[in-house]
């Protein structure tokens, strides 16, 4: 009898341990990426992934807490705590959180969230424009780290006319106090009747501290004003200083394929 009882016992929990998790086609609709028919379409098709391996099998059931789902090769972020954020920093603002001397700062912009949140990079004081804000802390080390070359691009009103040279002399390299640092792309977007401004368009894959306004100080042409406008393939849209809005789920995907996740 009692043998009975356990192994009835073990063939419940055996049930309700396949009956965990969440529909794969229910977590892809949730997430944005297609109604549930379209997804049970993608599923059949053999276009989704779990965890590296594909699936094909209607009703497969995934933890959207921990399941690295991909969908066409692009990673889908199905986890409802994730929070990845784009920002608009204003000029004045510090790329921090809080700070002891009431100084404003990112975090003042931020909506009130449990759980830690990282700032992907930092523009200096008054610097401008596209700044990441994420709770996944692997995708944030991975965007700052110099060895998966993600490129930033920035727009730079620099002081007086320039020479037609100066976008071979940035991408060829100048030497600073901490090494050579170079741009990857430069290209003149415009200037004033006068010329005393000059708006130039760069791109650079490095994150050191102020490295592109010591770059064009070195080369002798000062940065005015200095705009972040992209990070990869996320870019600055139509949002205003001090906008804030969460990534898509095309721009997250773009993320984390740039840095191998």
């Amino acid at each position: 009898m009692s043998q009975k009882r356990d192994s009835a016992g073990s063939n419940t929990r055996a049930r309700e341990g396949e009956e965990s998790g969440v529909r794969l086609q229910k977590v892809l609709s949730q997430a944005g990426v297609a109604s549930r028919r379209a997804a049970e379409e993608m599923i059949n098709e053999g276009r989704v992934e779990v965890d590296g391996a594909p699936v094909t099998t209607l009703g497969t059931r995934v933890d959207p807490s921990s399941s690295v789902i991909h969908v066409d090769g692009t990673r889908i972020v199905v986890d409802q705590e994730a929070t990845h954020l784009l920002l608009n920093k204003p000029a004045g603002i510090l790329s921090t959180m809080s700070d002891e001397q009431d100084r404003p700062c990112i975090g003042d912009y931020l909506p009130k969230r449990s759980g830690k949140l990282f700032h992907i990079g930092r523009l200096d004081f008054n610097t401008e424009g596209l700044l990441l804000i994420s709770n996944d802390g692997e995708l944030a080390n991975r965007l700052m780290h110099p060895s998966y070359r993600v490129p930033k691009t920035y727009l730079a009103e620099l002081q007086g006319p320039i020479p037609k040279d100066l976008g071979r002399t940035v991408k060829d390299g100048i030497q600073l106090e901490d090494g050579l640092a170079r741009v990857d792309s430069f290209k003149m977007i415009d200037r004033n009747d006068s010329g005393t401004r000059t708006m130039v368009q760069v791109v650079l894959h490095e994150g050191r501290k102020r490295i592109v306004r010591r770059l064009f100080r070195e080369a002798g042409y000062p940065v005015q004003r200095l705009v972040r406008t992209g990070i990869g393939s996320v870019r600055l849209t139509n949002e205003r200083p001090g906008a804030i809005r969460p990534l898509d789920n095309k721009e997250l995907g773009s993320l984390y394929r740039a840095v191998g996740m």
